[in-house]
């Protein structure tokens, strides 16, 4: 399979992000508002392991989908349905309260000469999950990402998550799911299309 490999150009933004040093302190500062002690002897490694698992879920904000994008295959031997990767899990973080969004994502489009490596779905859904979000915008930016590298006749993306921020916190209500989606091209302009991704996702 022939690979076709775009250099996108590459947009230096400037950083100002605080030392390691200004992290800890702020959790600290948080440990004190909370109402604790980062003294005492179970909190002292806490400021450094948070920044540290910070890196970790937010590392999206280091990572490029047009980078991850770049790279798709023509030799398809004609192929040109529906290509859907579902049930893609994925953990982020609403950006009012900052607590975890828990989720699958179901991602499909319609090849117009050109498909995608599978796993370069699953990544640009990682990308994105691991930023601040809100449901709503994650889901377009999935769609917009594929759409906009790949070109293909269409696009369709659900997300279906449970917020921590309405399970943990506020109206507390746990099990609660939220539904986005997003649809460009044929299956924006085509029912069918729309239906038939809707009954393979559900499809178990």
């Amino acid at each position: 399979m022939d690979a076709i490999v775009k250099n996108f150009p590459q947009t230096a933004r400037e950083s100002d992000r605080p030392s390691q040093q200004e992290a800890e302190d702020a959790v600290r500062v948080l440990l004190r508002w909370a109402g604790d002690d980062p003294s005492r002897e179970g909190l002292l490694d806490t400021p450094a392991r948070v920044a540290k698992s910070y890196r970790e879920l937010f590392a999206g904000y280091e990572m490029s989908p047009e980078d991850v994008l770049g790279r798709t295959f023509e030799e398809v031997a004609g192929y040109d349905d529906m290509v859907l990767v579902k049930d893609i899990p994925f953990f982020s973080h609403c950006e009012h309260h900052m607590v975890p969004i828990i989720g699958k994502a179901h991602v499909a489009y319609m090849p117009d000469g050109r498909v995608l490596g599978l796993s370069k779905v699953a990544r640009v859904v990682e990308i994105y999950g691991r930023r601040l979000q809100t449901q709503e915008t994650m889901t377009s930016q999935i769609a917009k990402a594929i759409d906009e590298t790949l070109r293909p006749r269409g696009v369709a993306v659900m997300i279906e998550a449970e917020h921590m921020c309405m399970a943990m916190r506020g109206v507390q209500k746990q099990g609660s799911t939220t539904l986005t989606t997003t649809f460009t091209g044929t299956f924006k302009t085509e029912p069918a299309d729309q239906v038939r991704f809707m009954t393979m996702v559900r499809g178990r």
